[in-house]
């Protein structure tokens, strides 16, 4: 997958291509559907597929003092886009100049000048353009107006057409460390891919050594222990080792940082800044502070033995084999 460089032209190979517009925080079935209607026109039109999307979040821009949990990071998003066929990516600056451009404005400059579209899919409810004036009804009209194709997808709900797929609702089943309930949203594994940081080793000490992991501000999943699968993140790797995941301030040690420790079975291997990539799997327990690091470790033994067998049994039971990101999940090739 191409990545454009930032504010340039699209390259002469990426021209007239089949684009989906949209924010696609944690890429889940609502925005696979979209891309899958992009790809269809693509292929249909003989055309390139790509993606435009914003960086930051526009909360960030409006509301700084307020972090967006958000589902995935632009690395992560990126490379859930390239596992869906995404032949290039264009990440705009979500800036105030981006922003204050009238819809008109935005479809004529970003679009048609930049990206040289031949279609363009969103969603029933993208709006853009300063104040978020433009509607979908707005891009079919600008799209007659510059010569281009426009394809906006309903919304897209579970099987039993009852729930829509959103990124709040995903957030909120996060939140309460419903992470399997998430997946079947999503789609896939809710994961963080992020590069390991040294800790105090004090895992070292009493026999449970864990790689660390820096979480994003706003990132706020059910603090507590989590069965994940773990494996490095660069291009090729494919092992995979089971876990057990921590994400908490670590109250019997008394700490005020928030945490996202693994203790990865089966593995002495250093991993300190290297990228892995940790995928939550069940939620275990809430975090709890002990009133001695012998009770600590009872209940860790006892963790671990519980998750070695809800991951054993994975295979019975997993709820994204049969979507297209969680299939490569399973295999190790996203």
């Amino acid at each position: 997958m191409y990545v454009m460089p930032e504010k340039q032209s699209v390259p002469s190979g990426c021209k007239e291509a089949v684009v989906a517009i949209g924010n696609f925080d944690g890429v889940h079935l609502g925005h696979q559907k979209l891309i899958e209607a992009a790809e269809q026109q693509a292929k249909k039109l003989g055309k390139p597929l790509g993606v435009l999307t914003f960086e930051p979040h526009p909360r960030s821009l409006f509301r700084p003092d307020e972090p967006v949990f958000r589902l995935s990071s632009p690395a992560w998003k990126a490379r859930l886009l390239k596992g869906l066929g995404v032949q290039y990516l264009d990440v705009a600056p979500f800036d105030r100049d981006l922003a204050g451009l009238e819809a008109e404005e935005f479809v004529r400059r970003i679009l048609v000048e930049r990206l040289a579209v031949s279609h363009v899919v969103t969603g029933y409810d993208f709006h853009f353009g300063r104040g978020r004036k433009g509607s979908p009804d707005t891009m079919r009209k600008l799209g007659e107006k510059y010569d281009f194709g426009v394809t906006i997808v309903d919304q897209v709900t579970d099987d039993d057409g009852v729930a829509p797929f959103s990124s709040s609702a995903i957030r909120t089943a996060l939140r309460r460390g419903h992470v399997q309930k998430a997946a079947t949203q999503l789609g896939h594994w809710w994961s963080i891919m992020g590069t390991v940081v040294k800790g105090d080793q004090r895992g070292r000490t009493i026999g449970y050594p864990t790689v660390n992991i820096a979480l994003e501000p706003g990132c706020e999943p059910h603090e507590g222990i989590y069965a994940v699968r773990v494996r490095l993140a660069y291009k090729g790797a494919k092992e995979i080792w089971n876990g057990a995941g921590y994400i908490g301030y670590r109250p019997t040690f008394d700490t005020d940082r928030l945490f996202l420790e693994v203790f990865i079975f089966d593995f002495d291997d250093d991993v300190y800044g290297q990228e892995l990539i940790v995928e939550f799997i069940d939620f275990i327990r809430p975090d709890k502070k002990f009133d001695t690091i012998e009770a600590l470790l009872e209940q860790m033994k006892t963790d671990c033995d519980e998750i070695r067998v809800k991951l054993e049994k994975l295979h019975e039971n997993n709820p994204v084999k049969n979507h297209p990101l969680g299939a490569l999940q399973v295999t190790g090739e996203l």
